[in-house]
């Protein structure tokens, strides 16, 4: 028995396969494409884990995906491979098509073939779980309730346009198919191993090197933060008994605006590492020109995850951005590595392991 997590040396995805080995025994074939986001240092504790087997490859080649199903017979598949920062899918939009959407395509069509051929209780039991984004359902107003499963799409940058593609195209193969998929549309993500082109990140290292710390616009943006720990929780309860064809929103009932979560972390850093010559973070604060179709605010209501099965966030935004801000004090040579690119090159003791 094993599992395949596609996208696993970004954010999410290493978060997920560290978290994953450290409540079961059960092993993880990583396979990631490894474009800017991807990153092996994410992985290099678990360079001699015999559990542990990372694979370089893309999810839009269809043939190399259908391969690596059949030699590693695994159970489920989670799909975390996708370009996700809004700004990027502004610049580049056809990137986001290509890889959300065209990949997503290709790696339904592998998981469809590999699962048509199992027998018995492997057919039956197999998952296929796509990770996408509360950004799909659009821009909520000050007084809307928070999204739910059945609020409609509306996505307004070509990041989240691709990523709803993306869930419309697995809801497909359900419905047409009978392929065991499951969705889950989660809120904003923060913690360890983030990439520091995202807002959190982002403020902690330009805090550090004296830079600004710019915000959108006013700054009044509102979403609802969730801590990554509890991301991987919730996705492993929902392969324990999410049912086939349900699609689960995962949200940290946590909302802040933008203005409030930068605060929060000048207030943070001048607690655990005060600027030398005592004036607060908060100085370096800059508001810049609000980029296109910023959607002005994203609340997720969890209530279906928590009802059907029983799952709750362990962090407070508090709590959760105290123990974010902690490992990246305690992990400067991680943050070190990304600002000078040394991260595109494997570090030491940890070359991959094959190709797709």
């Amino acid at each position: 028995m094993s599992i395949l997590v596609t996208g696993g040396a970004g954010f999410i995805g290493s978060n997920f396969v560290l978290d994953w080995l450290a409540h079961h025994n059960e092993p993880v074939v990583t396979l990631d494409k490894l474009t800017y986001a991807g990153n092996l240092d994410n992985l290099a504790s678990l360079q001699d884990d015999p559990r542990h087997d990372f694979v370089q490859g893309d999810i839009a080649d269809q043939d190399a995906m259908l391969r690596l199903l059949q030699a590693h017979q695994p159970r489920a598949l989670i799909n975390f491979a996708a370009e996700t920062h809004v700004d990027r899918s502004i610049a580049d939009p056809g990137s986001f098509v290509q890889a959300n959407i065209v990949g997503t395509f290709h790696l339904l069509e592998a998981a469809r073939h590999y699962w048509t051929a199992l027998d018995g209780s492997a057919k039956t039991d197999f998952r296929f779980l796509h990770v996408s984004t509360d950004e799909v359902y659009g821009s909520l107003a000050a007084g809307d309730p928070p999204f739910t499963e059945q609020t409609c799409y509306a996505p307004n940058s070509p990041y989240s346009a691709s990523k709803a593609a993306s869930d419309h195209l697995v809801r497909a193969y359900h419905q047409t198919y009978g392929l065991p998929v499951l969705t889950s549309n989660c809120s904003n993500n923060y913690g360890p191993l983030q990439f520091p082109e995202k807002l959190i990140p982002l403020v902690i290292h330009n805090a550090f090197a004296g830079k600004p710390l710019p915000i959108y616009g006013d700054g009044l943006q509102r979403r609802d933060w969730l801590y990554v720990g509890d991301h991987c929780d919730a996705i492993r309860r929902m392969l324990e008994a999410g049912v086939p064809g349900a699609t689960y929103n995962v949200g940290g009932w946590n909302e802040r605006t933008n203005l409030e979560v930068v605060h929060g972390l000048c207030t943070l850093l001048d607690e655990l590492s005060p600027r030398a010559d005592g004036h607060s973070y908060a100085t370096q604060i800059v508001h810049v020109t609000d980029r296109p179709g910023h959607d002005r605010r994203y609340a997720v209501d969890a209530t279906l995850l928590q009802r059907e099965l029983g799952w709750i966030p362990a962090e407070t935004f508090d709590s959760g951005i105290r123990k974010t801000v902690r490992w990246y004090l305690d992990h400067p040579q991680w943050v070190a590595r990304i600002t000078s690119g040394a991260y595109r090159q494997p570090p030491a003791g940890c070359a991959q392991a094959e190709t797709a």
